[in-house]
């Protein structure tokens, strides 16, 4: 099983968003063959508990724009690591350092990574 095209536009665009907001390390994975509730994860850094929630601003509301509504909601209040379920992705905006600590990436290794568009640069300025 692969990611639906539905989950691929969603996650695709919310990495759009983290980008526009200099989030780094932005990186996505199709866990669909591994998760039953999901069918991706996308993983994005940012330095500062203020840029966090500029992130999660972000994708939030250009997300909407696609019609999607998180389902759920977690971390808010902390600001250092927010993770949104929209079902059919789910966005983890990480403090840099619980990024770096928890590195969720090794988790999902195994899965393919979702090719993301050129315009989304990780925070670096870059295409």
């Amino acid at each position: 099983m692969t990611a639906t095209d539905r989950a691929l536009e969603l996650v695709r665009e919310a990495a759009r968003a983290a980008s526009d907001k200099l989030a780094e390390d932005i990186v996505a994975f199709d866990v669909s063959d591994q998760l039953v509730i999901t069918d991706c994860f996308l993983l994005a850094s940012a330095r500062t508990d203020r840029q966090v929630k500029a992130v999660v601003d972000e994708v939030e509301d250009r997300l909407r724009e696609l019609g999607a509504k998180p389902v759920r909601r977690e971390g808010e209040r902390d600001g250092r690591w927010v993770l949104i379920d929209y079902a059919d992705i789910v966005v983890h905006v990480q403090h840099s350092e619980e990024r770096a600590f928890y590195a969720l990436e090794r988790l999902w290794r195994d899965c393919p990574v979702v090719t993301l568009p050129e315009d989304v640069t990780s925070g670096r300025g870059e295409g």
